[in-house]
């Protein structure tokens, strides 16, 4: 069982997640009332802090362009080398089981992390620091579905703080500079507000089928362009980010809780998705104006578990 007072130490000092799923409060409740009660949880959960995720964009807006300076990511090309699979239905999946019962390993995740958290990130040109922060994200999702294995989704690792939140995403888990910060936090105040970049959705994973691929090598500075557009590319040719059923459109529920990263109107998405789609499908993306449904699947991304299994 994976569980050391280092990690715990680290850990202890998340928001809750847009695709939270919530649990009663009280079995007994009439279903209306208990209705009107989560919903009012949600909002009360979801409320912005603009000033904190302001400040924290801030923090760590400053960068050196004129930088050189590179960030070993060693470690974790080699946990992602032995513990990461890209499988038949080209979704990569990660052995969490064999990973957990190596100790040696385990430690050296936690060593990644220490490495990244040391790191003067203010330091970096931009490249290096979005590949920073995407290894970063990655890499502490891992370590938080390990320290709770086995799970048969990440939805169901409730350490956020506050009574309705849910997940993992609002606890703060690691300090960089001396800001704690969430795996919240590095998503949203920090990649999405520093980089006018879409992109940002197809690299970070959250441990899930639905989403976009845990890359099987860490992201550079010096790849990093072609790195997010395999991404973007493999997720959006991927009938769990885009597939048509006769005239009817299903797209990832990403571009739904995110729409306004990929453009201002239903149109403007469409043609941000398309842009990294196949020629065929790229013209019925752009061409279509029906009614668009929605999809995700929070089954954990476990060799252990089928893609159909919930």
């Amino acid at each position: 069982m994976y569980q050391t007072l280092k990690t715990l130490c680290r850990h202890g000092v998340r928001s809750t997640h847009p695709a939270g799923r919530w649990t009663s409060l009280r079995a007994g409740l009439p279903s209306l009332i208990m209705g009107g009660v989560l919903a009012l949880g949600f909002a009360i959960a979801t409320l912005p802090q603009p000033s904190h995720a302001a400040d924290l964009a801030e923090s760590f807006k400053k960068n050196d362009p004129m930088s050189t300076k590179t960030v070993d990511h060693s470690q974790w090309a080699d946990l992602l080398t032995r513990y990461v699979t890209l499988g038949g239905d080209d979704i990569t999946r990660v052995d969490y089981a064999a990973l957990s019962e190596n100790a040696a390993d385990v430690e050296k995740l936690g060593a990644y992390i220490d490495l990244l958290q040391g790191t003067k990130v203010s330091g970096l040109n931009q490249d290096e620091q979005f590949a920073f922060w995407a290894n970063l994200y990655n890499a502490v999702t891992v370590e938080v579905v390990l320290e709770h294995y086995p799970v048969r989704s990440i939805r169901d690792i409730s350490i956020s703080p506050g009574l309705f939140s849910t997940g993992p995403w609002g606890k703060k888990l690691v300090t960089v500079e001396g800001e704690d910060l969430s795996l919240d936090n590095i998503e949203h105040d920090i990649l999405r507000k520093n980089w006018d970049e879409p992109r940002v959705h197809y690299a970070v994973n959250c441990a899930s089928y639905g989403c976009p691929n845990l890359a099987l090598e860490p992201f550079t500075g010096k790849k990093l362009e072609a790195q997010l557009e395999a991404a973007a590319k493999a997720y959006v040719n991927h009938p769990r980010g885009v597939s048509f059923d006769g005239g009817r459109l299903t797209i990832s529920k990403i571009f739904d809780w995110y729409g306004k990263d990929f453009g201002a109107t239903k149109a403007a998405q469409l043609k941000s998705i398309a842009a990294h789609a196949e020629p065929e499908l790229a013209g019925k993306l752009t061409s279509h104006t029906g009614r668009i449904s929605y999809d995700y699947d929070w089954s954990l991304n476990d060799t252990a578990n089928g893609p159909d299994e919930s």
